[in-house]
Formats: structure tokens, C-alpha cells, sequence
């Protein structure tokens, strides 16, 4: 979602932009300032996600890649994480001796971290948590390593600004999101029925923690709430967990476009468990909804919104249980919250987010000539050294 965005700004602002993306087919097209090159994934692909994969093979495409970069002749190559596409990025960049730049998505650490302990939990605790905490290291080591190669990072939050600037040591920015406060608005709003709803938005899998969604109706109910119900949009290998356990809930599956805007706006608080997202667009996306988020207290959403006045910071189950609890009594609280959510969110604009980055394209082409110039005069002292040790 991001990248398209990024894709959107470009075009908007005439700026010529190739973008080199997995898909369907292998094709190419062009739209406006714009060119698109599509790459097909193997037989041998392997599904990580909904919508991602990761092609073992990839590489094949290489000779492709390179021909298309000489005949647009780009000043910098963007990679947008550790996967197949960007991998071959990385290396035509270094064959071209092109400035990188690399940006961080997605907390491919945690994530992997969260499906091992899913995967294992048949384990005692300790080993598992012994376990996947190790693995959860050594592959954080491994991306550092990996954004070493741009010159510039950008990260979603200002926690992985910090862990990226110190263990690449290489320029270290942040890259906010933006929300368009159009598509996503209170008035999109289609029930008026007195239920309360919490809502979630997101993949249905280990690492979002939803589990916790289960844990927290029982609470409820067990406190005496009763007029309350979960609206749960998105898919993933949890949801017949959540369908068998949820006593009141109701699953929409993938939604987009308007009926995604109507789902949240039909919320009255946004409840994001997850403890592994590097930002979380959609609790951001909930705010220019007019709903309140609770989240949890790791990763990128705490970020998003100041605690008590436009959604609460959630610790442990316990928090959450007392926040949810609040807002269903208390809805002078739920409006005024609602209010101050809408506002936060309407401060973060797309172009902002994309001036940004654009800057940082600028540095990091000025940090490769400075590094070319160093490397071409240090070349030619030794030279001149060389040739007066002869004579």
C-alpha cells in the first residue's frame, strides 16, 4: 500500500519512476511518467502470506531487470525489504554502481518468531520461548547486515530508526505513513443499531496476536458486557480459531474500497493486539475513522496515538480488558476520544511522508558521489605515488 502511494506521488508530480514488481505475468506498461515491469514467480515459490511470496528463483530475472534499469538509466535504485525483488535490486545496484536506498516494511523477525511459537507451542514454554527468541535474534542480525548495503534507511518508527542508524551505521531516517482522511471518515458510518463493536483490521495470523480478541470476550461477558459485538475484517489461517471460539462476532473476510471504509467507520473502538508491526496503517486508518484504537505496547502503533486522549497503550490482556471496558460505559469518554483521533489523524498527509523520502533520495545520491570522489582521488594519489617510486 505504501509503494503504491509512493508510485502515486511520483505520478502526480511528473516525476519518472520504474517500478519492478512480482506479478501475474512478465510484462511491461506505462502510465504517464510511470513504467511498470511485472516479473512471474516460479512453480517453486513458496506462499508467506495472503499476498506475499517469496521465489527462490527469482534471480532468473536478472538479465531482464538489468536491460530494463540501463534503458531508464535511474540516479538510485529503492529496495523495500529482505525479499526476492529486492534482492536482485540490491545486486544490480552494486553491479551498476548505482546509490541505494533501502526502506523497512515489516518486522520479518518477530513475524517468524510469532509462527515458530505457533507452530511449536506442543513444546514446554521455556523451550519455545528459548527457541524462537533465538531465532528471533539471528534473523534481526541478518536484516541489519542486509540494510548495510543501502546508504540511506528508512524505517516507520523511531524505535528502528535507532536499531537501524546504530547496527548499519549508515544514515538512518524515519518514514512515516500518511491516511487518506477521504477515503477513511466517520461519516462513511452505515449502523445506528445501540451494539457496541470492536473492531479489528488485518491478517488473521500468529503474529497479529489475535488469540487475545478470544481472551478478551470472555472477560467481558464474564464482567456482565453483553451489548457488544467483534467486527473482524481480514483472512488468514487463524480464523477458524476465531470463528470457533468468538461467541459474538461477525467475519467479513478481505475487504477494500468503500466497503472497507463502511467496516471501520462502523466501529466504535479499534482493537489491535498486534505486538510485531513496524507502524500499523490501520490503526491509523481506524483514527480518521473516529475510532479509537487500543493497542499494544511493542512495535510501531504506539507511535500513532497519545495515550488517553486518542486511544489508549494496552501492556497486557488486563489493559485491554479495563480500556474496552471504559469506552463501552462511558461514551462522553468514546466521543471525545473519537474527536481527538480524527484530528491526530487528519495532521498526517501522503505528500508530507513522500517530501520526505524524496530528500532522502537526494542525500543518498550525494553520499555515493562523495564515496565515488573519495575512491577516484585515493586512486589517483596512488597513482602519482606509484609513478615517483619508479622514476
Amino acid at each position: 500500500m505504501t509503494s503504491k502511494r509512493l508510485i502515486g506521488y511520483a505520478k502526480k508530480n511528473g516525476y519518472p519512476f520504474l517500478c519492478i514488481h512480482a506479478g501475474k505475468t512478465t510484462e511491461s506498461k506505462i502510465d504517464g511518467p510511470i513504467e511498470y515491469l511485472s516479473l512471474k514467480r516460479s512453480p517453486v515459490a513458496f506462499k508467506m502470506d495472503e499476498d506475499l511470496a517469496y521465489d527462490p528463483l527469482f534471480q532468473r530475472h536478472a538479465n531482464r531487470v538489468l536491460r530494463k534499469l540501463m534503458e531508464f538509466n535511474p540516479d538510485l535504485i529503492h529496495i523495500t525489504g529482505l525479499n526476492d525483488v529486492s534482492i536482485v535490486g540490491a545486486y544490480l545496484a552494486w553491479k551498476l554502481r548505482l546509490p541505494l536506498l533501502g526502506s523497512w516494511h515489516t518486522n520479518i523477525h518477530e513475524f517468524a518468531a510469532r509462527r515458530l511459537m505457533k507452530i511449536f507451542r506442543f513444546l514446554p514454554n521455556a523451550t519455545v520461548e528459548k527457541m524462537t527468541g533465538f531465532a528471533e535474534r539471528k534473523i534481526m542480525d541478518g536484516a541489519v547486515l542486509y540494510y548495510k548495503m543501502p546508504k540511506v534507511v528508512l524505517s516507520p518508527n523511531q524505535e528502528l530508526v535507532e536499531i537501524l542508524g546504530k547496527g548499519t551505521g549508515r544514515a538512518s531516517h524515519l518514514m512515516s505513513r500518511g491516511v487518506d482522511t477521504e477515503k477513511f471518515s466517520p461519516d462513511k458510518r452505515t449502523v445506528n443499531d445501540g451494539i457496541f463493536r470492536l473492531g479489528f483490521v488485518g491478517r488473521l495470523r500468529a503474529e497479529k496476536n489475535v488469540r487475545l480478541l478470544v481472551d478478551l470476550e470472555k472477560r467481558l461477558l464474564d464482567a456482565g458486557k453483553t451489548n457488544f459485538k467483534f467486527l473482524i475484517v481480514g483472512e488468514g489461517n487463524e480464523r477458524e480459531y476465531l470463528e470457533s471460539n468468538l461467541k459474538n462476532a461477525e467475519f467479513t473476510g478481505f475487504l477494500e474500497g468503500e466497503k472497507l471504509s463502511e467496516a471501520y467507520a462502523n466501529m466504535d473502538v479499534f482493537v489491535f493486539p498486534s505486538e510485531t508491526d513496524a507502524f500499523g496503517n490501520v490503526a491509523q486508518e481506524a483514527c480518521a475513522s473516529g475510532v479509537p484504537p487500543i493497542v499494544t505496547d511493542k512495535g510501531g502503533p504506539k507511535f500513532i496515538i497519545e495515550d488517553g486522549k486518542s486511544g489508549f497503550i494496552a501492556a497486557n490482556l488486563d489493559d485491554f480488558f479495563e480500556y474496552s471496558s471504559l469506552l463501552i460505559d462511558d461514551r462522553e469518554l468514546l466521543a471525545r476520544m473519537s474527536s481527538e483521533a480524527v484530528k491526530r489523524a487528519q495532521a498526517s498527509s501522503w505528500d508530507s511522508v513522500f517530501e520526505k523520502v524524496y530528500s532522502a533520495y537526494d542525500e543518498c545520491t550525494r553520499l555515493e558521489a562523495e564515496n565515488k570522489l573519495r575512491n577516484t582521488s585515493g586512486k589517483a594519489i596512488l597513482q602519482e605515488t606509484n609513478e615517483r617510486d619508479y622514476i
